[in-house]
């Protein structure tokens, strides 16, 4: 689903807003909620050929804004909860154990007319998000759609638009390695997460509606093996924080009348946990770079994209070649929600750890949802 997805809050999570903002000056308030599921067909695979495809991916979703009227307070939030199959989350590796999960929630606080300030679960500042994040994400692979926990100051001054922000994981929990819609790059919980990391962006709108921008991150890497998994009472070594991370994008964004599009280069490497490493047989150092652009037209209620990635294994003995995606489709707005079919086909992908690996794949994608 897009970024149009609404955004998720539980019944805990409301009680936590409630007690946490005054509503009493909360003039402007939206709780909504929306549904949505996917078709899908394997053109690769027998089951899905003897099936003529599935319906899945179907999920509730729950989501609830808020912003204080000017002059009577300056809180404002944003949550978003998910539930089912299709929330795009992973039971075994998010906090729930379950198939729902906070995809977002934040509390801000308006500083002045050009700078905010959000605590909770937002969305990581680095580079520009896909029109849809799936299938279009596909080798972004963890620096697409993240949604991550910690601390985000956003501003604005002149043709300047800029962010600082410090995560302290990418979930909540002390374990989770759930990003949620760019879920399966950073990790496992039995394996290591990204933690303490600082993020920075800077765009500059160089022409009318044209921007320029670089965005970095750096962190560490936390490490969370099992001393010993197969005997009882195995102590847990999830406090051994070994290992960092790297990121840098540029990125371009441009629109012109109905058109529109969008460029980035983006450059990563990691030093994996060495216990995790020893124990995987895995190279120490992982890196790669990644290219992504995006194209899309829109006219009346339809719209039409396509999505381009690529990516380049530069790790030490990898024995992959340059892998690319690409998956074009349209959407149409029928009134209450969205109809989106989109293809995707890719002979590559970049693994949990961060790896590039190669591997062919193709799939039709039809998917519809609906909001209240």
């Amino acid at each position: 689903m897009a970024k149009r997805l609404p955004l998720y809050l539980g019944a805990s999570a409301l009680s936590t807003l409630s007690l946490a903002l005054p509503l009493q000056t909360l003039a402007e308030s939206n709780f909504s909620a929306g549904i949505w599921g996917t078709y899908a067909y394997l053109p690769d695979d027998e089951t899905s050929k003897d099936t003529w495809g599935a319906f899945e991916g179907e999920a509730l979703i729950l989501y609830a804004d808020g912003v204080a009227d000017e002059g009577e307070g300056r809180w404002l939030y944003s949550a978003e909860m998910r539930l089912g199959p299709g929330s795009f989350t992973d039971p075994a590796n998010n906090s729930t154990g379950d198939q729902f999960t906070l995809h977002k929630a934040w509390v801000g606080w308006q500083l002045n007319d050009d700078h905010v300030i959000r605590v909770g679960k937002s969305q990581v500042p680095f580079g520009w998000k896909t029109y849809n994040f799936w299938p279009g994400d596909i080798l972004l692979a963890g620096f697409g759609d993240q949604m991550d926990v910690g601390v985000k100051l956003s501003g604005e001054r002149g043709r300047w638009d800029y962010d600082a922000a410090l995560y302290l994981a990418d979930d909540w929990g002390s374990t989770s390695t759930d990003t949620v819609d760019d879920n399966g790059h950073w990790g496992s919980s039995n394996t290591f997460r990204k933690v303490q990391t600082w993020v920075g962006n800077l765009e500059y709108g160089f022409l009318e509606n044209q921007t320029l921008g670089l965005s970095l991150q750096t962190g560490k890497l936390q490490d969370l093996t099992d001393a010993d998994p197969g005997m009882p009472g195995a102590q847990r070594w999830n406090d051994s924080v070994d290992g960092d991370h790297q990121a840098a994008v540029v990125h371009y964004q441009a629109s012109w009348d109905q058109w529109y599009a969008k460029a980035s280069w983006i450059t990563m490497e990691r030093e994996l946990p060495s216990r995790y490493v020893d124990g995987a047989g895995l190279a120490p150092t992982i890196e790669n770079s990644r290219f992504a652009a995006e194209i899309g037209y829109d006219v009346g209620d339809w719209s039409y994209y396509v999505d381009f990635s690529q990516a380049r294994p530069d790790t030490a003995g990898s024995t992959a070649d340059n892998v690319t995606s690409i998956a074009p489709g349209f959407r149409y707005d029928y009134g209450p929600g969205w109809v989106y079919v989109e293809y995707l086909t890719q002979d590559g992908f970049v693994d949990r750890n961060g790896q590039v690996g190669e591997g062919d794949f193709d799939a039709l994608y039809v998917s519809l949802d609906f909001y209240l």
